[in-house]
């Protein structure tokens, strides 16, 4: 196999669930080939490398092999390599995401007895008025 088209590989490398995904990813302008938008039927080659932004991640993958199947995770892990420089900047930013996110508080809802004491203080403040 000496080229495959790029929507098919993202799929079989298990970056999209669905080919449709990879797809709208493709044309979205949310992944990269040499620095370059792409069409989904863009036909891949070995050694190219892939910029990929998924939500708040970003990875940069070099094309190591081409797959148009899609099997187990340890199997699709073998069709590309993921630089150390690329690896380091998801850790840099998955830790300043964690620490910005992790030092506001979560909002929680109240339960019963502290939503009666809203409803009753919500009343007795109705009635003043």
């Amino acid at each position: 196999m000496e080229k495959v088209r790029i929507d098919k590989w993202l799929w079989a490398a298990r970056f999209y669930k669905t080919r449709s995904l990879a797809k709208s990813a493709i044309e979205g302008g949310k992944v990269h080939i040499d620095g370059q938008k792409s069409k989904p039927s863009r036909m891949l080659e070995l050694g190219l490398m892939l910029h990929i932004r998924q939500g708040d991640t970003s990875k940069t993958v070099e094309v190591m092999a081409l797959s148009e199947h899609r099997r187990g995770a340890p199997e699709a892990e073998l069709l590309y390599r993921e630089p150390q420089e690329s690896l380091e900047l998801r850790e840099k930013t998955s830790a300043e995401r964690s620490a910005f996110y992790g030092s506001t508080p979560a909002s929680v809802r109240p339960n019963k007895k502290q939503r009666r004491q809203i409803h009753r203080f919500v009343n007795i403040n109705d009635t003043d008025q």
